[in-house]
């Protein structure tokens, strides 16, 4: 039996002896299909061909895979006083990544923006003994690879520690979730791809599918903005290495809300 990854999504698949047949997540209009069809990788056959690294971005560690594989996001070691949490996830683990989080403090915690970022998140759960994985239960129907570790919270706000509570902002998914950090010398969002810091480092965007380029609607950029708008922020960071607004991102943000609006009335 094998937890097979779909190529496209990188999001791994409960145990089975064969590949399994589609794809929900990539199925969905807000992903796609590849051209040449649904494929499967093992994670044998990723570990193969592909290598995870570890760099720090803006002052976090964080986690990718290279050649990038599927949609390439990385995830991020979020340390506290109160526990380390991962942030995001990436389809594969090594022992030099365990052995790196465990230098630092080890693991309390995950929590996955959305769907697209699932990846292989029951295995880095079960690296540091069964952490709990937060996912809102609005997103529940897209886990590919249930999990006795997967926690689906309710509600509009949860504290994971005294620094770190998750904010249900909705708008990519359902249930699409950011990650505020309360901490010494500025506070950050964490955002995935819910809030997208756009290249140029000064902005952020919104969209219901990106790739098929579908945006959101006035109302659900509206409820984003009023989720945050409670909580302080210093900056923003994004689901990719490098797109990262570093100061003033509150202001960033509200203009950024601003310009949205007004380019789609």
């Amino acid at each position: 039996m094998t937890c097979f990854h779909c190529v496209q999504c990188g999001v791994q698949f409960a145990a089975t002896e064969t590949p399994p047949g589609n794809c929900p997540i990539c199925e969905d209009e807000r992903q796609f299909v590849r051209w040449e069809g649904q494929a499967w990788i093992t994670p044998d056959e990723l570990a193969a061909t592909h290598g995870l690294v570890m760099q720090d971005d803006a002052g976090v560690l964080g986690f990718g895979i290279e050649p990038r594989f599927a949609i390439g996001q990385r995830a991020q070691l979020v340390q506290t006083p109160h526990g380390n949490v991962l942030w995001d996830c990436i389809p594969m683990v090594t022992d030099e990544a365990v052995a790196e989080i465990n230098r630092r403090g080890g693991l309390a915690a995950i929590a996955i923006s959305h769907c697209h970022f699932y990846s292989a998140m029951a295995e880095w759960s079960d690296a540091f003994g069964g952490v709990p994985i937060y996912l809102h239960a609005d997103d529940r129907q897209w886990i590919m690879r249930p999990h006795p570790s997967i926690v689906s919270w309710q509600g509009e706000t949860l504290a994971i520690n005294p620094s770190l509570t998750l904010i249900r902002c909705g708008g990519h998914f359902a249930g699409s979730q950011v990650l505020h950090w309360a901490r010494d010398g500025g506070n950050a969002i964490l955002t995935g791809d819910t809030v997208q810091v756009t290249p140029t480092r000064r902005h952020v965007s919104f969209m219901y599918s990106y790739p098929n380029q579908i945006p959101l609607n006035a109302a659900a950029v509206r409820r984003i903005a009023a989720a945050l708008e409670p909580f302080d922020f210093d900056d923003i960071r994004g689901a990719w290495w490098d797109l990262n607004i570093i100061g003033d991102a509150r202001t960033a943000f509200d203009a950024s809300v601003a310009r949205y609006l007004a380019a789609i009335a």
